[in-house]
């Protein structure tokens, strides 16, 4: 039986509820704890989806550089910037500062 999208979803939805608060990480990190090392993508759809759960920290995710590319899914203006700043991260230019000592890899989940 083939996996639904749905399935993927979910998974991806687990691993961000591990990501730790003040950490982000990455959606070609996400897929490759997932064994879908290509679905760099894909994880970045179901994030965009993602907002209709109260319990999914999307604002952790970011692109493979820390840069918030999935900003603009967001209510209002720079509220990704804000949760993350929250959180004690710095934004320049909706880039992360010292990404490398925020980034948290998730473990392989296949």
């Amino acid at each position: 039986m083939a996996k639904t999208s749905s399935d993927f979803f979910e998974k991806v939805y687990d691993i961000v509820r591990q990501i730790p608060q003040g950490k982000v990480t990455t959606y070609g990190a996400i897929a490759k704890a997932l064994g879908a090392a290509k679905s760099s993508r894909t994880v970045g759809y179901a994030m965009n989806a993602s907002h209709q759960y109260d319990d999914v920290p999307a604002h952790r995710v970011v692109n493979r550089n820390g840069v918030l590319t999935g900003k603009h899914h967001f209510p209002g203006t720079d509220v990704m910037q804000q949760m993350l700043e929250a959180e004690g991260i710095k934004i320049k230019d909706d880039k992360i500062i010292n990404f490398e000592q925020h980034l948290w890899t998730p473990e392989i989940q296949f």
